[in-house]
């Protein structure tokens, strides 16, 4: 089933996302924990990309591995870095052909070391591009793309922005999945603005709960742009140790999840960091057993 189906059918969705696993061990690992989260009846799994090498491959044999034991929804990411058409057309086909029907389609980040992405060459160079391709070739395939609440880190630009935004749509996208934010008026400010440029597609709210004082760090280098609302941090400061944060955290975003799901949001995207601990603690504060709890009719 297309994401745009399951969007269409069951309002508010709730999602989660796992990133590439670094090994045969690790893989094993992840798999058991989408297992774990899988009794809460998610609408889909989306895992991220590995840019290059062994981690490319076993992000592919996880997606198929699910797609295969599971009855989950798979969603896999495909970005621009790192490979040609020739090879993006391959991963395609082998995804097709093995009953994949979603992509997230993402320019993707400079590999570790590199400050500024660099279009391989024979590949694409924006994820508009991406989507065109998958569109005219794979015209089956559901599509995903990224936004930006707090901004994109590659655009200062806020209208120019929203502009690019506007183009992966009509190139064909269904959808669009938000970046992490942690102040949900980011994320309604966007909603308005995509609304004004016409963009008409649902969108969902990517929520990350913090686990450790370390994390929001992490956090900030990864995302490059976050913005941490002085509560947070004042609320992190306090705590004692990273199980106190890790409760702080978790409570922060479960009040997220709450307001989001009060203002009937399309869907909320959970990025799990590859753990279950904090999103089942977030289902249990909301006293939501599974995702069907949401949608009784």
């Amino acid at each position: 089933m297309h994401i745009s189906e399951v969007l269409s059918q069951k309002k508010p969705s709730i999602s989660f996302e796992f990133f590439p696993p670094k090994n045969h061990q690790a893989s094993e690992e992840l798999f058991q924990t989408i297992r774990e989260l899988s009794p809460m009846s998610p609408a889909y799994v989306s895992v991220t990309y590995g840019a290059g090498g062994s981690t490319r491959d076993l992000t592919h044999n996880l997606i198929i591995k699910l797609q295969k034991e599971t009855d989950l929804t798979i969603v896999s990411h495909l970005t621009c870095v790192g490979a040609t058409q020739s090879e993006i057309h391959s991963v395609l086909k082998n995804y097709s052909e093995s009953g994949i029907e979603n992509i997230m389609a993402l320019r993707g980040d400079p590999p570790k070391g590199q400050n500024l992405f660099s279009k391989t060459e024979g590949g694409f160079e924006f994820a508009g591009e991406l989507v065109q391709y998958i569109k005219t070739n794979f015209p089956k395939l559901g599509i995903g793309v990224a936004g930006f609440p707090e901004g994109h880190p590659g655009t200062p630009n806020r209208l120019s922005e929203i502009d690019h935004l506007k183009w992966k749509i009509d190139q064909g996208a269904d959808y669009i999945c938000t970046q992490m934010f942690f102040d949900n008026r980011d994320f309604y400010d966007f909603l308005e603005r995509c609304e004004i440029a016409g963009i008409k597609v649902p969108i969902v709210a990517g929520i990350m709960p913090i686990t450790s004082r370390k994390s929001i760090q992490r956090m900030a280098e990864l995302s490059l742009g976050s913005r941490f609302p002085g509560k947070l941090l004042k609320a992190l400061s306090r705590a004692e140790d990273d199980q106190v944060a890790e409760n702080v955290g978790i409570h922060w975003a479960t009040e997220q999840v709450r307001d989001l799901l009060d203002n009937k949001v399309d869907g909320i995207h959970m990025y799990t960091l590859n753990k279950s601990k904090a999103t089942l603690k977030i289902y249990d504060s909301l006293g939501i057993r599974n995702f069907n709890s949401l949608n009784p009719g």
